[in-house]
């Protein structure tokens, strides 16, 4: 049982270099993410530092991913995705993707009470499609209101917010991906030969 439980841990520093490498993220990125310093999550991916649960569960927070994913626990044959809802203030975002790096997708619920405008800025592009409700967008210096069935996709550092139009909760799915990373294809027709 020892030596399974050292190969466990042994393995877990590589996965923590692997999902950093693919999102793009530097050491000093996620040590601010986390709050774990920059020695400590390099001893942790080299196998220097013997990994703790106070050290995964931000890691695992930080890296879209279950702390399954990052012991390389065994699969338990269940396909389903377990929705973790996120709470973020007035807004409710329950992610539908695992996967660290690349486009995410969530379902975000906007409660009623947000209406105050505070617009933010990051990296990133985002594709939203009102599910429910009616959306209250600022986008940059335009100021609109989308209904159910319509989308909108934007670069993320401009100065952004939304929230509930009439005091219902909104419904949202939202397509998020880094920057320049658009979320869905444009089509292309093709000629058929008949």
């Amino acid at each position: 049982m020892d030596g399974d439980l050292e190969g466990v841990l042994a393995a877990v520093g590589p996965r923590l270099r692997e999902l950093r490498r693919r999102r793009g993220t530097t050491l000093t990125d996620l040590s601010a993410a986390t709050g774990i310093s920059v020695s400590t999550l390099s001893r942790l991916e080299s196998g220097q530092r013997r990994p703790t649960l106070e050290l995964l569960l931000p890691l695992a927070r930080a890296h879209g991913v279950q702390i399954d994913e990052l012991v390389g626990a065994p699969e338990t044959g269940d396909p389903r995705v377990h929705l973790r809802p996120i709470h973020r203030g007035d807004m409710t975002m329950v992610p539908l993707t695992r996967r660290a790096g690349g486009v995410q997708a969530y379902k975000l619920i906007i409660a009623s009470g947000r209406s105050t405008p505070d617009p933010k800025t990051h990296e990133g592009y985002d594709w939203m499609y009102v599910l429910n409700g009616r959306l209250r967008v600022i986008l940059g210096d335009r100021d609109f209101v989308m209904e159910p069935g319509e989308a909108a996709e934007f670069d993320t550092r401009v100065p952004h917010w939304f929230g509930s139009v009439d005091g219902e909760p909104v419904e949202v799915l939202s397509l998020f991906g880094p920057q320049g990373e658009r979320a869905h294809l444009r089509a292309r027709s093709v000629t058929r030969d008949r």
